[in-house]
């Protein structure tokens, strides 16, 4: 069952990672798995709290993980460390690699174990730049509507998303998600 709050910003970013031709790329989730079906050259889905970003770059069997594509999917609002977790990700993408995350902005609290941050598609490319990315180098987009908001504050929670009833239009004033998408130098 999909989520109404996920499911425009999964299609948006499929399309978006898939201008990336995955099928060359090494990929690496973070505590998802979100990924695996986007067809990459290799794939691997790494989970806290035996691979936490916060403390360093992910290493597998005590060497440091190379990538061409790290991927974090409702993971970084979860994060005590958010910009270090950024910088500890561009230590492990090869030059030119990318960064794709996706988080809530509008929804419940939800710890598992924490619930720590928010952020809009400005906030999302702000947060990408401070932690070292260039500006040049960064794209955000997010989506929301009113009645979505509302289906997160009442009933069943997170929303499933009924298509013969939700409205998936898009209103830039009341985002529920965000995503971005950010590419090291050196390409």
């Amino acid at each position: 069952m999909a989520s109404l709050n996920r499911v425009y910003m999964q299609k948006k970013s499929r399309i978006l990672i898939r201008t990336l031709e995955p099928a060359g790329l090494d990929a690496v989730e973070i505590s998802g798995t979100w990924g695996k079906p986007l067809g990459f050259r290799t794939y691997r889905s790494l989970f806290y709290p035996a691979h936490d970003i916060c403390q360093g770059p992910l290493q597998e069997d005590g060497a440091a993980i190379t990538c061409d594509i790290v991927l974090a999917n409702q993971v970084w609002e979860h994060l005590d460390r958010p910009y270090a977790a950024i910088r500890h990700v561009r230590e492990m993408l090869r030059p030119g690699g990318y960064f794709w995350l996706a988080v809530p902005f509008f929804v419940p609290y939800h710890a598992a174990p924490v619930d720590c941050s928010r952020w809009s598609a400005r906030g999302l490319a702000n947060l990408l730049i401070e932690a070292g990315f260039s500006e040049d180098n960064v794209v955000a987009d997010q989506w929301g509507n009113r009645a979505a908001g509302l289906r997160n504050l009442v009933g069943r929670w997170p929303p499933v998303l009924d298509r013969d009833h939700d409205d998936l239009s898009n209103d830039e004033h009341f985002p529920i998600c965000a995503w971005a998408l950010a590419q090291k130098e050196g390409f």
